[in-house]
């Protein structure tokens, strides 16, 4: 597996822990194991990306996934390909204060790694973010295609199968508030907009304000 290392002059002593866990640069085999009916369906990366690519449905669990969300397909299609400009050091200042850690937490509430659960959640969420950022820009579809192991959407006796989706302003029925694909093309936007700007010369603590609230995803 490719791993993205990122130098320690970047990131400032607040970071050091971050260098020893590189950021996660190749996309996990499975990213949506779907894991709220009577047995599990894999996702795999290519129907997802021929999708993203030419709105053609080839997997039944994606085909269920966006039935579910509570949009069309093309609005799903249109949201996770979206790009949002962001600060790398203002993202990473943001998801690895308090408050992002908790932002995090609760952004993984069902979605999560299939093997270690919420043990590694927060990790593998925040890696896959980072690794999209790098280059300036995130979207839904390359928050997924960075994951780092494969995540599931779980509905046992510890999880609900239900997401906390963002943003209620846009989501405003119960599917688009809960299901996993419209969390995922929220997930860029209120990234956007919790980015904590930073110096040059030292990073901003975690209690700085939040960039302006950006408007809706579309």
């Amino acid at each position: 597996m490719k791993r993205t290392i990122i130098p320690a002059m970047l990131l400032g002593a607040g970071f050091a822990g971050a260098i020893l866990s590189p950021i996660g640069a190749q996309a996990a085999e499975r990213p949506i194991r779907w894991n709220t009916g009577g047995a599990v369906w894999s996702t795999y990366q290519q129907p997802i990306t021929t999708f993203l690519s030419t709105g053609a449905i080839t997997d039944r669990g994606l085909q269920d996934g966006i039935h579910l969300s509570g949009w069309t397909a093309e609005e799903i299609r249109a949201g996770m390909n979206k790009p949002y400009s962001v600060d790398f050091l203002s993202v990473a200042n943001f998801l690895y204060s308090t408050a992002g850690v908790q932002f995090l937490d609760e952004q993984t509430r069902s979605y999560l790694p299939y093997w270690t659960l919420k043990q590694d959640a927060v990790v593998a969420l925040r890696s896959a973010i980072m690794a999209d950022a790098l280059d300036g820009s995130i979207s839904s579809a390359g928050i997924l295609a960075a994951l780092p192991v494969d995540f599931r959407l779980a509905d046992t006796d510890r999880f609900d199968g239900k997401q906390n989706v963002c943003d209620r302003v846009h989501a405003t029925t119960p599917a688009q508030s809960t299901s996993l694909l419209s969390w995922y093309v929220f997930l860029p936007a209120c990234i956007q907009a919790r980015q904590v700007a930073s110096s040059s010369s030292s990073l901003a603590p975690p209690n700085s304000a939040p960039l302006k609230p950006v408007k809706g995803m579309w």
